[in-house]
This record gives C-alpha cells, sequence and structure tokens, in this order.
C-alpha cells in the first residue's frame, strides 16, 4: 500500500508455537483498505498456549481489527475489547492481551497496546520516541490497568517492531538469560541487526528476533512467539510481461517499455522475449540445464532479470501461489523463480500482449490468448487478496 511521498508499508509478522502445540495462541492479523489508503495491524495473545489461547486472541483481535475498520476511536476501541473480555481468576491477569497499528495514507500512525511488551519505533537507525501517553483504567475489573498509545506522522525508513511474550521470555531458566532475553537485550538485538543491514526487509527481521528467540529456548518454545515488523519504504518494483501485442507494429514500442522500466522484468513466453531481443538488438539465448523437470529451461536476455516458457510456466506459478506462504524457500525452477520475485517486490506492473500466437490456438477460437488472459487474472487475485500486492495490469 502506498502512502505518501510514494512511501510503501512493508508488514510481516514471524511465529512460532509453543513446543508440542498445533496451534498458536498469538494471532497476528492485517487488512489493507484501498478505498482508504489504510493499513491495519493487530497482534493479540491469548492466555496460555495451544488452541484455548488460539480462540481468545483470535476473538480479541477480530474485535480489534473491526472496531478500528469503523473508525472507532482507538481508546473506545481498547475500553470495549476490555470489558468484554474477562479476567483470570487464578492469575488475575487478562485472557488476551492486544497491540493495534492504524495508519492512514497521509502517513499518520496510531498506535495503542494493552500488556504486550512496549513496541518501539527505529527511525532510520535510532530509536525514536512518539511521545507515548499511559491512561489509567479508573474503574471496573481492570481498575489501575495500563494502556499505552501514541500518534506520529511516519517518515520514510521509519519501522515499528512490536512481539508477544514468548521473545522477551525467551531462554528464560538458561545460563546466558535466567531471567529470560529481557525487552533491553530483545531492543539491542534490533537495532544492531539493521545497522549491520540498513535496508533489511520486514520479513527477514521479524524471522531474525524469532530465530534467535528459538534458539534460546534451544528450540523447544516454552511460550507461543510472534514478532511482527513494519517498515515505511520505498517499493520494490517488478515489472511482468507475457504475450506479444496485438498488433506487430507497436512491437519496438513494446520493447522499449519493458527496456525503459524502473526495477526488476520478468517476460514469460518465448516468442514475445524473441520479440524484445529482436527490437533491442540483443541476443537471446536459451540454457541447457533444465532446474525444473516439469518445464522448458529459462533463457537470457541482457537486462531482463528472469525469462521463461509461458503458458505451462504460469500455469505453475498459479498452483505454487496457491500453496505458498510468505517464509517458505524456492527451488530454482522458472516458476518458483517467478513467484519469489512476485512475493519479494511490493508493486508489479504486468503487461499482457494479446496477440494470438498461431502455433497454439484453433484457428476458430483464441484458445491461447484466453488460457493467459484467465491465469494471469488468477495471478492478480492471489497477489492482492493473499499477499498484499499492489498490481496494475495494461493489455495491449
Amino acid at each position: 500500500m502506498l502512502l505518501y511521498n510514494d512511501i510503501f508499508i512493508d508488514l510481516f509478522c514471524r511465529q512460532i508455537n509453543h513446543y508440542g502445540e498445533m496451534v498458536c495462541g498469538d494471532v497476528f492479523i492485517s487488512r489493507r483498505v484501498k478505498e482508504e489508503g489504510r493499513t491495519i495491524a493487530v497482534l493479540s495473545d491469548g492466555m496460555g498456549s495451544g488452541i484455548k489461547a488460539n480462540v481468545l486472541a483470535s476473538l480479541t483481535s477480530s474485535m480489534a481489527l473491526n472496531f478500528t475498520l469503523d473508525h472507532k476511536e482507538a481508546l473506545k476501541t481498547s475500553e470495549i475489547i476490555m470489558k468484554t473480555l474477562p479476567i483470570c481468576s487464578e492469575r488475575q491477569t487478562s485472557y488476551s492481551t492486544f497491540t493495534i497499528i492504524d495508519i492512514e495514507n497521509d502517513g499518520e500512525t496510531t498506535i495503542v497496546e494493552f500488556d504486550n511488551p512496549t513496541c518501539f519505533i527505529v527511525r532510520g537507525k535510532v530509536f525514536f520516541n512518539p511521545g507515548w501517553e499511559k491512561i489509567t483504567i479508573e474503574e471496573g475489573k481492570y481498575e489501575g490497568k495500563k494502556i499505552r498509545s501514541c500518534k506520529f506522522t511516519a517518515q520514510k525508513e521509519d519501522r515499528i517492531i512490536f512481539c508477544s511474550d514468548g521473545v522477551i521470555q525467551a531462554g528464560m531458566g538458561g545460563k546466558a538469560y535466567p531471567g529470560g532475553w529481557g525487552f533491553n537485550e530483545y531492543k539491542e538485538f534490533v537495532i544492531k541487526t539493521i545497522h549491520n543491514n540498513p535496508t533489511i526487509s520486514s520479513a527477514k527481521l521479524a524471522n531474525d528476533v524469532v530465530k534467535y528467540a528459538f534458539r534460546l529456548d534451544h528450540e523447544k518454545p516454552v511460550d507461543d512467539t510472534s514478532c511482527a515488523v513494519i517498515y515505511y519504504r520505498l517499493p520494490r518494483k517488478l515489472l511482468f510481461v507475457s504475450g506479444p501485442p496485438f498488433d506487430d507494429e507497436k512491437d519496438a514500442f513494446f520493447a522499449n517499455l519493458i527496456k525503459d522500466f524502473s526495477g526488476k522484468k520478468i517476460i514469460s513466453g518465448g516468442t514475445t522475449a524473441e520479440i524484445v531481443a529482436r527490437e533491442l538488438n540483443l541476443n537471446f539465448e536459451t540454457k541447457l540445464m533444465q532446474n525444473d523437470p516439469d518445464l522448458p529451461p529459462t533463457s537470457t536476455i541482457r537486462g531482463i532479470d528472469l525469462v521463461t516458457e509461458g503458458i505451462m510456466t504460469l500455469d505453475k506459478v498459479v498452483k505454487i501461489l496457491e500453496n505458498s506462504k510468505k517464509n517458505i524457500t524456492y527451488s530454482n525452477g522458472a516458476a518458483d523463480q517467478i513467484v519469489k520475485n512476485f512475493l519479494e517486490s511490493d508493486q508489479i506492473h504486468i503487461i499482457n500482449g494479446t496477440r494470438i500466437n498461431i502455433a497454439h490456438q484453433d484457428p476458430s477460437f483464441p484458445v491461447e490468448l484466453e488460457i493467459r488472459r484467465s491465469i494471469i487474472k488468477r495471478i492478480v487475485k492471489i497477489l492482492e487478496d493473499k499477499f498484499l500486492k499492489t498490481v496494475t495490469i495494461e493489455y495491449i
């Protein structure tokens, strides 16, 4: 989702379950509201672990998301949630915690949190204090408890990092951190990681935090462990081209569109690649090594990051996307590499050529053209709905 000054919201949460549990007792949900240019993220930690914790956290996070979507004032939302949540009679603590982050299209960011470890903001390479307010609940079952909130206008290269107790308590009872990793050590780990890699993605930073906590727990986490990162940065752009232009008189225009694009470039389709290579006077070479037994080998054109076969590859791309998660690894096969590039990009522009490939079609009906259009529409829907990518499509 793009904000003012072409800033993109890079958002990711990494989670691992309490050792021995099939589901995570922490719940993270996010939503991009295209019509309003808003991004909302919620992290809730249910008391205990397993199914019961997951149900409590799911209830809390769903309420928080829906109330925020309805533009209910953040503190009012917190009040409603806390009135709904019971208190554990034994521990005298809430059954669930929450952090709510609401980002408007002008960069104004509101954070409200209750009982989660304090989230913090890194501006560039240093910590930034947005001016936190603490509101003490004065009556009811949560009397004396505090809600923290802040509101600030985000800048490019800002990061918000927030987590569940599993991160802070990692390693508890061990030699290195008998009292657990601790909030200060965790913060220092984050800032050191950013210093070492100033453009580190949200996914990589969140993964690094959770992986380190996992090691401190000797790979048997004693609590559900979640770390989420929001990174305000310039978008990573990708151009994906499949199919030659309808009118061959536009071949030169088509090739120059690709040449002039600023970002990564992928061409899917041998005829399309041949046209681009011819019009730009570049060599078009097919690799001998076949990295995917189901697909033809990839090719090379100078200045193009990936060149693949068309329809068969696109069909496999859809299947991989349907079964993909954000943090899995991919093979060197053509379809896997297309998916990897899609998921590493923020803004994806697709050029869908509409010329009929005579070699692939029944003269009575442009089957190949319709198949390509249909597959690309499915790809766009998955990228937008499942992976929250910004996708535009252009027919030529």
